[in-house]
């Protein structure tokens, strides 16, 4: 497998990486520990989950407690949501002020209901006045540090605005886009819209980096990605759930290396130890463990493990309980041919839970009456 000859190294304001991938914020899951694990294995842009501006603003214990970053993190991306330029300022220019990241990233991609029915996320950019606002108001505030935008296609088939929010991102001072090539109405089904990511590379100046989201789960995925729309690299999300030697695989794809062979299950248990003596380093011992058994589902999919055996390292306790489980898998067991794919949330597209009258004027810039949240994650 070789690299597509229009790669370039990934530029977000004044930081490079030789391998143009982003890992995508998602909540729950991107916190400190996720992502140490997953710079371990390649190079890219590792991005926390949703602060919000509010959270921030007002200092809210568990926002802060989100902001956490290794020490050897750098540069440390921090995704914003809000829905008020004010007090998207006010976050931002915390951010700046007390030196919490390097890299802002503002959400405009979220097609969670408890979102959009605030006007938050994927509904927000259709306000096109208040969106170009509310990017503004971070750029203003940003100083030296950089400041992108990713969002989604539109609300539904009907009411595309990715093209129009592009532009205007740009025009405010945004120094990237990425593109979640689906509606809000899709959420996580079907298949992603390639062709849009294609569209608005076109649309934008060339000097702008625009980031294509949506289906990458191998590094075949990433590489078709940007030979067929040409996007400047790519956002990964749930394709590493379970799977965070993705990153490692794109590294060697866009390099032109050979890919690693695939880890058989003794390789994967280790990955998988790994990650919970990292969640623990950052969460606790008890709450670090706990929070490692969401993981082991996407970890071990595709693998033959016995029911009682799965279940077993679904309930784990402890970092002990995990190795004796552990030493329990037949750790010569070669990697399924099949087990990729997607991985995480996916469900069923359905209608998009909107403020009332929200629809009606979409160049009325006025902020929705109590939509900011108060809490961060998304």
């Amino acid at each position: 497998m070789s690299a597509p000859t229009t790669v370039r190294p990934l530029r977000i304001g004044p930081y490079t990486s030789a391998t143009p991938v982003v890992l995508a914020p998602m909540a729950g899951i991107t916190n400190a520990g996720f992502r140490r694990l997953c710079r371990e294995q390649g190079a890219g842009f590792y991005v926390c989950e949703m602060i919000t501006s509010r959270g921030l603003v007002e200092k809210n214990p568990l926002t802060f407690r989100m902001i956490a970053f290794d020490g050897a993190e750098h540069p440390r991306s921090m995704q914003l949501y809000g829905v008020d330029p004010v007090a998207m300022g006010r976050a931002v220019q915390m951010v700046v002020e007390r030196d919490l990241a390097d890299h802002i990233d503002m959400n405009f991609g979220c097609p969670v209901p408890k979102v959009t029915r605030k006007g938050g996320g994927a509904a927000l950019p259709y306000k096109r006045r208040l969106f170009e606002s509310i990017v503004k108001a971070a750029v203003d505030n940003a100083g030296s540090t950089p400041v992108t935008v990713k969002m989604r296609i539109g609300i539904d088939d009907e009411r595309h605005t990715f093209l129009d929010a592009g532009r205007r991102a740009v025009d405010a001072g945004a120094v990237a886009v990425a593109l979640h090539a689906r509606t809000a109405a899709q959420r996580y089904s079907g298949t992603a819209d390639w062709s849009a990511i294609s569209r608005l590379r076109d649309a934008l100046p060339a000097e702008v980096p625009v980031l294509g989201n949506g289906d990458i789960f191998s590094a075949a995925d990433a590489l078709a990605m940007v030979a067929k729309t040409g996007c400047d690299g790519v956002v990964v999300g749930r394709g590493c759930l379970g799977r965070p030697w993705l990153f490692g695989d794109l590294e060697a794809a866009f390099a032109g290396r050979p890919l690693p062979e695939p880890p058989a299950l003794g390789q994967v248990a280790a990955t998988m130890r790994r990650h919970a003596v990292l969640l623990q380093e950052h969460m606790g011992p008890d709450k670090g463990i706990r929070d490692m058994r969401k993981h082991i589902a996407w970890y071990l999919k595709g693998f033959p493990v016995g029911p009682e055996l799965r279940r077993s390292l679904g309930l784990v306790g402890s970092i002990d309980e995990l190795d004796e489980l552990l030493a329990q898998l037949d750790h010569d067991q070669p990697f399924p041919p099949d087990a990729d794919g997607p991985r995480g949330r996916q469900g069923s597209p359905g209608r998009v839970v909107l403020p009332e009258h929200w629809l009606d004027d979409p160049d009325d810039a006025s902020v929705p009456l109590g939509a900011e949240l108060d809490h961060s994650g998304g």
